[in-house]
């Protein structure tokens, strides 16, 4: 009786495999870094070792392809901490731009899942990086990721025990800096649409009235474009540093409204080249806004170029 050997995975099947599960390990990195060319780099690295190690020998493709993910975004988690100490201002993740749909309509909530999986708000990603790296990997993992505590063991070569520990943390270290909420679509869309034109139209009276009392603003301008140096609190501040004109602008703006990670926010672009983006965290009653994150800095918006001239040709 002839005896048969195990089939061999070509490189295709391996390839095929690592881009079936690239979005997802996309989205848990990008999670961990805030940064899409730190994400692309750390899935460069994930692919070259997937390659080199082959599959032959692997049971559970996706598990394996996670591990080394994660375990690559945290290798790479100091050398981007010392590159934001010296970082011009606040520092703001990179926003993920969603396609054209305004995130009111009946199907855009399933394309925005489609095309970006699991998204963390701007304002969430803000809180994370005030974790450790390995505390923030456990709360992606667990709390948007669905990952039990046995599986985040395995990932990062933990005990489950420790592992339990680091999640309960975190957990509290998250709710005491951001309460959970859930605001509708369409008053989010409404609200960034009455920001704006008060903000543009130097409406002191009508911004007094739209943010909240002890609403923080961050604005990265990356040391390209005129920023604040730290965040703004407090609404008198805020509003009169808005309408002060301290910040140059191009006389005409174009509004793009679109789902920036997740939330229906505004891009501004200045011609074809996009100038910032403007995401508004509203209290939990959705009357007033909380946080203003204003990102202009130019290394960070480059990727909306082709977003642009994408929309353009549809």
């Amino acid at each position: 009786m002839p005896h048969h050997l195990p089939t061999a995975v070509t490189p295709d099947e391996a390839t095929e495999v690592y881009a079936e599960h690239r979005e997802l390990l996309f989205s848990i990195v990008y999670n961990l870094l805030g940064s899409v060319s730190d994400t692309e780099d750390v899935l460069q690295d994930t692919w070259l070792a997937w390659a080199a190690r082959g599959m032959d020998d692997v049971e559970k493709p996706r598990a394996y392809l996670v591990r080394i993910a994660v375990n690559t975004a945290l290798a790479r988690q100091a050398a981007v901490a010392r590159r934001r100490e010296s970082y011009p201002g606040p520092w703001l993740p990179e926003p993920l731009v969603g396609a054209a749909g305004t995130g009111t309509g009946p199907g855009d909530d399933a394309a925005d899942d489609v095309a970006r999986g699991e998204a963390v708000s701007l304002a969430m990603l803000v809180v994370l990086e005030t974790l450790t790296p390995l505390s923030r990997a456990v709360f992606i993992l667990h709390e948007v990721f669905g990952y039990p505590h046995t599986e985040i063991a395995e990932i990062l070569g933990r005990s489950p025990a420790s592992v339990r520990q680091v999640a309960h943390r975190a957990k509290l270290h998250v709710r005491a800096r951001r309460r959970r909420r859930s605001i509708d679509r369409r008053t989010q869309r409404a609200a960034t649409e009455r920001f704006l034109a008060a903000a543009l139209g130097g409406d002191l009276a009508e911004l007094m009235k739209i943010l909240a009392p002890d609403v923080t603003m961050w604005t990265d301008g990356g040391g390209v474009r005129r920023a604040a140096l730290r965040p703004i609190e407090g609404r008198d501040k805020v509003a009169r540093l808005i309408t002060s004109g301290v910040y140059q602008r191009p006389d005409e703006l174009d509004i793009r409204y679109r789902t920036v990670n997740g939330d229906p926010s505004a891009v501004l672009f200045d011609g074809d080249a996009p100038f910032a983006v403007m995401v508004l965290d509203m209290a939990a009653d959705g009357e007033r806004v909380e946080g203003i994150y204003a990102v202009s800095n130019p290394d960070k918006l480059g990727h909306l170029v082709d977003a642009s001239e994408d929309e353009e040709e549809g």
